[in-house]
């Protein structure tokens, strides 16, 4: 990810306290991005995560930390965006169940600057766990595809495998869009081949 991917972030945060939301909202603004959205109530924040699609989300922890772990779960269930927690003093406590459901970072009160920093890295370790995930989906897409031709060509994996792969190079197609097209059509074929007459 270049620094020019960071420089301008559409930007959601998130707090139980209406005065907290009008203190980071000048923060975010202070390091070039852009607050998209400003919410308090749990319920909403999953239509506005959706609706606007973040870069990525603050969510802040107020007076109740069921609120902030609330809105964290709406908003990881509906962003395709890191989330990172504000806190004012560290909570080990809040952090272990904000990790659970799926915070990269917090920033604690500080400088401008140290929110930035954290921001970039967490953006960095998402691409890369997005890339991961891509990654294992392709893979079973692959799985997929190579047990449904051992099984309609009765032949081993390694030879499932090549038949992904030759017909790959022969079309000039990506192996996972081959993988996709068998595992997509599979359903269209008989059961048993019939044999040539």
């Amino acid at each position: 990810m270049s620094d020019l991917e960071t420089e301008h972030l559409r930007v959601l945060i998130a707090n139980e306290r209406k005065d907290r939301l009008q203190l980071v909202g000048p923060i975010v603004a202070s390091l070039g991005h852009e607050v998209i959205a400003r919410e308090i109530d749990v319920e909403q924040v999953s239509t506005v995560t959706a609706r606007e699609r973040p870069d990525v989300a603050l969510v802040g922890l107020g007076a109740s930390s069921d609120h902030a772990l609330g809105l964290i779960d709406r908003i990881v269930q509906e962003a395709a965006c890191p989330v990172i927690v504000l806190l004012h003093a560290p909570d080990p406590a809040f952090m272990q169940e904000a990790s659970k459901r799926g915070v990269f970072a917090y920033i604690t009160d500080g400088e401008a600057a140290d929110w930035q920093s954290s921001i970039d890295i967490v953006l960095r370790r998402f691409a890369e766990y997005q890339d991961l995930e891509g990654a294992f989906g392709r893979r079973a897409v692959t799985e997929r595809a190579k047990g449904i031709l051992m099984e309609r060509h009765s032949i081993d994996e390694e030879a499932a495998f090549e038949m992904l792969r030759g017909y790959s190079r022969s079309t000039n197609r990506k192996l996972v869009d081959i993988a996709s097209a068998v595992v997509d059509g599979h359903r269209l074929l008989p059961k048993q081949l019939s044999a040539p007459s």
